[in-house]
């Protein structure tokens, strides 16, 4: 059953089932990533419902149990950041690619912008300010976006580290992270156990952390003192970090404009640095 199949199969039943079951189902519906990640006690605690309930709903739905359910979520979340599935389903839906490309990012860049809350980005900042050390922690394609972070966080003069798997593992680097220090991991689908264990392992020993992923049902959101959600959907592949890297543009920007931050002497170097003509062309215009 694709995920498709599934969401027609929980808007069609939910219609049918007693109020209680009909929350479970609704639950489900608008929440199918989360729910295939967290445990059966974790949903039953959040609806108010017992165990034995979700047992029901999803007997109702023509599982054997809950578990067969959650199986079926799962692989409906999986076939979703599948590359191959996702591009042959662009391929053989008969529109434009180029067209679904770009009405796909066009959302992910509004839905992030629309989870940013000033609140939100003054917790960064303040986060960032007051740490010793900030350590940007990516695996895969979202060591991109946390690349950038670092990027950015040095040219302003902060402390940070860039941290992905290499020759030594994300744990090895990462277990000499402590108190006073700032944990901001970058995680998108499929979620690594290594980042997982290795930011956990950071948070006992005292360090602040904040991630930036695309679901509340990401695990290293456990121990995050501020997560920072962006909307990553693609049609060719399994997460775009268009959206991810606008946001990390648009923190490092409000991080830059914070009169105590003191950026504005780091940034007045790196203009000298620029005007370096050993390096760079100043006739084609400077720019960092």
């Amino acid at each position: 059953m694709d995920s498709t199949q599934l969401q027609n199969l929980l808007m069609e039943k939910a219609h049918t089932m007693p109020n209680k079951a009909r929350r479970v189902a609704e639950y489900l519906l608008a929440n199918m990533r989360e729910a295939s990640f967290r445990s059966i006690g974790d949903i039953a605690d959040e609806l108010k419902v017992s165990k034995a309930q979700l047992v029901r709903v999803a007997q109702m739905l023509g599982f054997s149990g809950y578990a067969e359910l959650k199986g079926c979520l799962q692989q409906a979340i999986l076939e979703q950041i599948n590359p191959a599935a996702l591009l042959a389903r662009a391929v053989s839906s008969g529109d434009s690619l180029s067209e679904s490309i770009y009405s796909a990012e066009q959302a992910n860049l509004e839905d992030t912008l629309a989870q940013l809350s000033p609140e939100d980005t003054e917790k960064f900042c303040s986060l960032v300010k007051s740490s010793n050390t900030v350590y940007c922690v990516g695996w895969g394609i979202s060591s991109l976006v946390v690349e950038l972070l670092q990027m950015r966080l040095a040219v302003m003069g902060k402390k940070s580290v860039f941290i992905q798997r290499s020759s030594l593992s994300m744990w090895e680097q990462t277990r000499c992270i402590g108190k006073g220090d700032l944990v901001v991991v970058c995680e998108l689908p499929s979620y690594s156990i290594e980042v997982t264990e290795s930011v956990q392992a950071a948070h006992k020993n005292g360090a602040k952390v904040i991630t930036i992923t695309d679901s509340a049902a990401a695990p290293v959101c456990r121990t995050a003192e501020l997560s920072l959600f962006v909307s990553a959907n693609s049609p060719t592949f399994g997460s775009s970090i268009i959206g991810p890297l606008f946001l990390t543009h648009v923190l490092a920007s409000a991080l830059a404009m914070t009169p105590e931050f003191e950026a504005k002497k780091h940034l007045e170097a790196q203009s000298e640095f620029l005007h370096d003509e050993r390096i760079f062309h100043p006739i084609f215009g400077l720019k960092y």
